[in-house]
């Protein structure tokens, strides 16, 4: 029997939760999967390639792709139209994080606002993006203002959505306590409306920059004459289908490199969030 006396004995550390467990075996996993399935799809591309003799024309091997993209690599060229593709997304995603996030907020807490203009917000994302380039080069021209123009409107509407939705979710005792403390609307914007809505609203801009690069391109491809766009037109009408599958690499390693920046900031600005896979259990 123990005596009543004796200390109790000290506690012992919590053992690591199911959850976390499950999320620390991706982290591992993902560094081996990923090689592996790039090298089976590269392996499939090429014995696609030889078992049906493809031409080189309409899929070239991988190799010739590969040395395509050295070359590629080797002149300014690629350098020049990647920093026009990249500041053209950069500034349209700007410009659209700012818009989608304010008239969120806005309509977030305003709901007769939204549903006035609801219907008009809506019209910009349903009629194709392809019907108003030719608008977009009428009024901003062949440079880069078209371009930017469309990265921030295909990618500012994920980002409005997800702000309204952020804004929505906020616990109605919180927004209580700032009635009660009688906080000014300032205040209830910048200490409770945007910390709570945080989660929402940068998944909206995570979204948003793979609206905002193929925006950019998107317009690049139909009405210009620089950027990775305009270059893969050009190799295109030059018939120089590897060059051109070297291009569409180089825009799906921008757009990924973009991406994870934006991921990366997201995950670090909400660590106690489940949704940054950074929360720990207690």
């Amino acid at each position: 029997m123990v005596s009543a006396t004796q200390a109790p004995a000290p506690p012992q550390p919590a053992p690591e939760s199911s959850t976390a467990k499950r999320r620390s075996g991706p982290r591992w996993l993902l560094w081996v999967t990923t090689p592996l399935i790039l090298a089976a799809l590269i392996g499939a591309w090429k014995l696609y390639t030889v078992v049906f003799g493809v031409g080189e024309l309409i899929l070239p091997p991988p190799e010739m792709v590969w040395t395509a993209l050295v070359d590629l690599l080797g002149d300014s060229m690629i350098y020049e139209a990647t920093y026009v593709t990249f500041y053209e997304t950069i500034v349209g995603f700007g410009i659209a994080v700012v818009v989608g996030v304010v008239l969120g907020i806005v309509l977030g807490k305003m709901r007769s606002v939204e549903r006035v203009l609801s219907p008009f917000l809506v019209a910009t994302q349903v009629v194709p993006k392809v019907a108003i380039v030719p608008l977009l080069l009428l009024w901003f021209g062949f440079g880069i203002s078209s371009k930017i123009f469309m990265a921030a409107i295909i990618s500012f509407f994920v980002m409005m959505q997800n702000t309204i939705l952020g804004i929505r979710s906020i616990e109605p005792g919180h927004r209580d306590l700032m009635r009660v403390i009688q906080a000014p609307w300032w205040k209830r914007v910048i200490s409770l409306d945007i910390p709570s809505s945080l989660p929402a609203v940068l998944t909206g801009i995570e979204l948003g920059i793979v609206f905002a690069i193929t925006g950019a391109i998107v317009g690049e491809y139909l009405g210009g004459d620089e950027g990775l766009g305009a270059l893969a037109t050009v190799m295109l009408a030059a018939l120089r289908t590897d060059q051109l599958f070297a291009v569409v690499i180089i825009m799906t390693v921008l757009g990924f490199l973009l991406y994870a920046v934006v991921a990366t900031i997201r995950r670090f600005a909400i660590p106690w969030h489940e949704s940054s896979g950074r929360a720990t259990s207690l």
